[in-house]
Order: structure tokens, then sequence, then C-alpha cells
């Protein structure tokens, strides 16, 4: 089967995007999975943090899905959103539209450039709940704000949210990425407590509207970048920390940075996630269902976006140091 892709990213947060819509491709869900674990592999595999699926939708203009390179779904994926944002905005020749996702249909847009260069897509981070429910999450405090997780350590204290995936967010004077793996993979491994996973990020405050984030994704690991961890730990930064609501609250992370707006209406809060959505490449794999093996072919490279994020990358690199 031949199956036409775009290699893309969000900070540096990699995917496979493939369009049903266009290419009238039919997949059933195991193929979906299988697809993921087959394509996403690092090492055998092109190589990414999971695939977006582009489907239609009777709701919105395009309807996303995105699952993990372990064959999981995920029930919402920030970085992923601006890559189908700007691939549907681009198709549809518009600049606000609306994509359907597993919780809700959200609005997404192009706006102006976070960094000199940079095609910049906005994306609406919602539902948010502190719910315990809602992640699901079992540990006593309801709220879980800035408290210890039975398993977790100690001297770590995490607010736990859903946008709408499951999140938990301690703020720390420095990340150390080596705890962050071994507490990430401690989490998922506590089922009487996170029954379906969790996203744990680190957050270091650096300057009033600015952190640093970096989280181990459930169903990935370590990655450069987390949409919806970025969006939730903004959030987090206002309750907890000093940033502001309403402002743009710049988030630094391994594979660059993006802007955060944190609003509340009465008792709801929403995100604003305004980044990059950059093309690496495009091309045709052939794959053998039977063998799973495969080939690529007609790859054509998008150099001069890269070349450009690359710029975005050292100066995100930059306002971090030797902190990570």
């Amino acid at each position: 089967m031949d199956i036409q892709f775009i290699k893309c990213h969000g900070s540096g947060n990699d995917f496979i995007l493939i369009d049903e819509l266009t290419h009238g491709y039919t997949f059933t869900e195991q193929e979906r999975k299988d697809l993921s674990i087959i394509l996403c592999d690092r090492q055998d595999g092109i190589g990414s943090d999971g695939i977006l699926f582009v489907m239609n939708s009777d709701k919105a203009e395009a309807r996303m899905r995105m699952f993990n390179s372990d064959g999981t779904e995920a029930e919402m994926c920030g970085n992923g959103l601006r890559c189908v944002a700007r691939h549907m905005l681009e198709k549809e020749n518009k600049i606000h539209i609306a994509i359907e996702t597993e919780k809700a249909v959200l609005a997404v847009s192009q706006e102006e450039e976070i960094f000199p260069g940079i095609d910049t897509f906005s994306v609406a981070i919602e539902p948010v709940s502190f719910e315990l429910a809602s992640l699901p999450v079992n540990v006593e405090a309801e709220p879980a704000s800035k408290t210890s997780i039975p398993g977790l350590p100690d001297h770590l204290t995490f607010t736990a949210l859903s946008v709408p995936n499951p999140h938990v967010v301690a703020i720390v004077d420095e990340i150390d990425q080596q705890e962050l793996k071994q507490v990430g993979e401690k989490a998922n491994h506590l089922p009487e407590v996170f029954p379906n996973g969790v996203n744990v990020s680190f957050m270091k405050l650096l300057e009033k509207n600015k952190v640093f984030v970096q989280t181990f994704e459930r169903g990935v690991g370590l990655t450069n970048a987390c949409g919806t961890a970025m969006s939730a730990s903004s959030l987090v930064s206002t309750i907890h920390g000093p940033n502001t609501m309403g402002e743009p609250i710049v988030v630094i992370n391994k594979g660059g940075l993006v802007n955060c707006v944190v609003e509340k209406k009465e008792e709801s809060f929403s995100i604003q996630l305004r980044g990059n959505a950059t093309n690496v490449y495009e091309a045709v794999v052939q794959l053998d269902w039977n063998s799973r093996e495969f080939q690529l072919e007609n790859k054509r490279e998008f150099v001069e976006e890269q070349m450009k994020y690359e710029k975005l990358e050292a100066y995100a690199a930059s306002q971090i140091g030797g902190d990570s």
C-alpha cells in the first residue's frame, strides 16, 4: 500500500501527518495502531512521537486523531493540532477554521509570528478540568493542587488537571531529566493512582511570564515538547506562580518555544497555544502489511522552513543555558 504523508513538528514534537480526506484512505482501527508502531519507531521506522490522522468531520472542517508511538490513542495533542491546523488552513485557504478532537470542536487560526520567519498557529486547548475524575487520578485531595502523590517522590508536589488529556505538573528549582524520566515511568506504572496513565511535567519559573517545561509524555517518554503539557503548566504557573492570566506566557522547551495565554471566564479556564507548525519533508511510504516492511519514495525536503526554525531553536536554547 502506498501512503502519502508529511513529516512535521510543533516545537520539536514530531509527527507523521496522514491526510485521509485528500487521499481517500480508510484504515481500520488495528491498522492505525499498527501504522503508529511500525512507522514511529526511531530505529527501524520513519521515527516520530506519533501519527496525526486527518479525517472527515460533520462538525468541523476536519477531525484529528493522534496515535502515540506505542499504538495508544491520545485524547488531545496541542502540538499536533497546530500541524493539522496549518495543513487544513492552507488546504481551505482560510485563516480561521475548526477541528474536531475527541473531547471538543476547537477553534484554530493563523496568528502573528512568535519569532521572525516562523509562521504561527493558535489552537484552543479545552476543556480544562481540575476534577480528579476527569484525569482520572486517585488521591485524597480534591482538587489535587501542590499535592504529594502516593508512589512518587515525597519531595515533589504536583497539581493535577486534564486539558483534556491527563497531566500532573511539579514546579521545581532545576529540571533533572533523569529524575523526570524515572518519575514519569513510575507514574505510568501506578494503575491504582492513574488508571489511564498520565503526562508528567517539571516546570521551572525563569522570570515573570516565562517558564521552562519538560515532559514525560504518556505513551512516548521524554519529549522535546508536549503542547498540552505546556498549556497545563502555563495554567499552573498563574495559580501557583507569578504569571498573569490574559497575557502571553513564553514557554521554553527542548524543541523551541511557544506562547500560551490562559483565560478564565466565570469558573472555566481555557488556554490559547500559539507556536510553529513546521513541515520537514513529504514522501510516500510503500508498506507491505504482511511483512510490516516499507520503503520511502518521492521524498521532498522543506529546507528553508527547517533553517528558519533552527534560529528559533538556538534562541530558545540561549534562554535556558545549562539548566537542562
